[in-house]
C-alpha cells in the first residue's frame, strides 16, 4: 500500500518515487530485478496501468532497464568520461575506481576502406591491422571497440595478449611511439546486430560511436578506433572556455 505522504501526487508517481527511493537506499541494487508487474500491483494496490507509467518514467530517468522477454532490472551507474585529455579506456575505468577488463573478439589484417585510409593516412587498400575487442567495467560490457593500425606496428601489437595489455600502453611504452594529440568525433547511432550482440543489448538500442585518431609526435596518424559505447551506461561530459571576441560598440 501507499502512503498518504504528498498526497497530491498522482498514483503513478507514488509508485516511481518509492522504487526510485529502494534504488538510491540500495534496496535495489545494480543489476537486480524489479518484480514483475503482478507484484507490484498487488504491492501498492494500484492499476497496472499505473504500475506502467511509473516504470516507463524510472526507464525514461535511467535508473532502470527494460529488457524485452527478461524483465526489468536496476541499471548500472552511468560510467562519466571526460573528454578533456587523450587516454585510454583501462586509464578512464581506473580513474573512476571500476576494473576494466577485455574480450578479444577478433584480430586480423584487412585492406583498409576509404575512411580507415582517410584516418591513417595511407591508400585505400593498404593492408591495416584490425583489432575488435569488448571492453568491460567491473565486469559488465561497456564498449565495442574496433582498432585499426598501420600493418608493420599492428603485426607487433596483436602478438600481445590484447585482453590484458592496453594498446596505448604497448605503444608508448614497449614500442616508443608517444602519443600526444588526438581528433575524437562523436554521434548518437543505432547498434547494429553484431555489436549489439557483443555488448547483450537489443539490436537497434541507442548507443555513441566515438571515432578516434591518434597521433604520434611526428604529427603521424598511428591509431584509428571506432569505439561503439553503450548509451545506457556512458554520458560524456567535457569544459569548455568561451571563445574571445572583439567587440567593439559603434
Amino acid at each position: 500500500m501507499l502512503s498518504d505522504d504528498n498526497h497530491s501526487l498522482p498514483l503513478y508517481a507514488k509508485v516511481e518515487a518509492v522504487l526510485a527511493s529502494s534504488i538510491a537506499d540500495g534496496s535495489l541494487p545494480p543489476g537486480s530485478q524489479l518484480p514483475p508487474e503482478d507484484s507490484l500491483i498487488q504491492r501498492f494496490d494500484v492499476s497496472r496501468t499505473t504500475v506502467r507509467k511509473a516504470i516507463q518514467n524510472l526507464a525514461t530517468r535511467g535508473l532502470i532497464e527494460i529488457r524485452r522477454g527478461k524483465g526489468t532490472f536496476v541499471a548500472q551507474p552511468r560510467i562519466t568520461q571526460e573528454l578533456t585529455e587523450l587516454s585510454g579506456f583501462v586509464e578512464d575505468m581506473q580513474a573512476l575506481g571500476r576494473t576494466p577488463t577485455a574480450r578479444l573478439i577478433d584480430k586480423r589484417v584487412v585492406a583498409a576502406d576509404s575512411s580507415v585510409a582517410r584516418h591513417l593516412a595511407l591508400a585505400p587498400g593498404t593492408l591495416v591491422v584490425r583489432i575488435q575487442r569488448v571492453r568491460l567495467a567491473d565486469g559488465v560490457p561497456t564498449s565495442f571497440d574496433e582498432t585499426y593500425l598501420p600493418r608493420e606496428l599492428g603485426d607487433k601489437v596483436v602478438t600481445h595478449d590484447l585482453s590484458v595489455e592496453p594498446i596505448f600502453a604497448l605503444l608508448e611504452q614497449k614500442y616508443g611511439m608517444p602519443l600526444v594529440e588526438a581528433e575524437y568525433r562523436l554521434e548518437a547511432v543505432l547498434a547494429q546486430e553484431d555489436i549489439a550482440a557483443a555488448l547483450g543489448i537489443d539490436a537497434g538500442s541507442p548507443i555513441f560511436l566515438v571515432e578516434r585518431t591518434a597521433y604520434s609526435a611526428d604529427a603521424r596518424p598511428v591509431d584509428y578506433e571506432k569505439l561503439y559505447y553503450r548509451g545506457d551506461m556512458v554520458r560524456f561530459v567535457t569544459r569548455l572556455a568561451r571563445r574571445r571576441t572583439n567587440t567593439t560598440e559603434v
